[in-house]
């Protein structure tokens, strides 16, 4: 491992507000957000489209339209996309901004097992990942700077 013999960079408790990614970890976390946030959107279009895909159910506690659904998808997995190319260019706002979205993107898609379970628990664990991909990254990031 090297090391700085001249002289040691001071490091900083908290890092700046536009600093850019530096972890793997938070570009993994930006990824998955425009990943996430993509198949958000080809969820929603499909639901506000009346797409035969979908399952109809009966007697279910969250009763909602599906066209109601599919908006609900659509802004969600714009806002994640636009989140996610946020954190790329290094805003520190982002990152808990797209823990927001991230949880709402979960608790929206646990929402929606019943019209298509396989896809909503997909993208449910894709947005917990990012969630911790996003709180990990941040306090590698921090630590790192305290090293330096």
């Amino acid at each position: 491992m090297a090391s700085d013999t001249a002289g040691s960079k001071p490091g900083h408790a908290y890092p700046s507000p536009t600093h850019a990614p530096t972890s793997g970890v938070t570009i993994l976390a930006a990824s998955l957000m425009i990943f996430g946030g993509a198949m958000a959107i080809f969820e929603g279009i499909a639901a506000i489209a009346k797409n035969d895909l979908f399952i109809a159910t009966r007697h279910y506690v969250f009763e909602f339209s599906l066209a109601g659904w599919g908006w609900v998808h659509l802004i969600l997995g714009i806002v994640l996309v636009l989140a996610g190319c946020a954190v790329l260019g290094g805003a520190l706002w982002a990152r808990y901004f797209g823990v927001a979205v991230a949880g709402l993107g979960a608790i929206a898609n646990f929402l929606w097992v019943p019209y298509y379970p396989l896809w909503a628990l997909v993208l449910v664990a894709v947005n917990i990942f990012i969630i911790w991909a996003l709180c990990t990254g941040m306090h590698r990031e921090v630590d790192e700077g305290l090293k330096a």
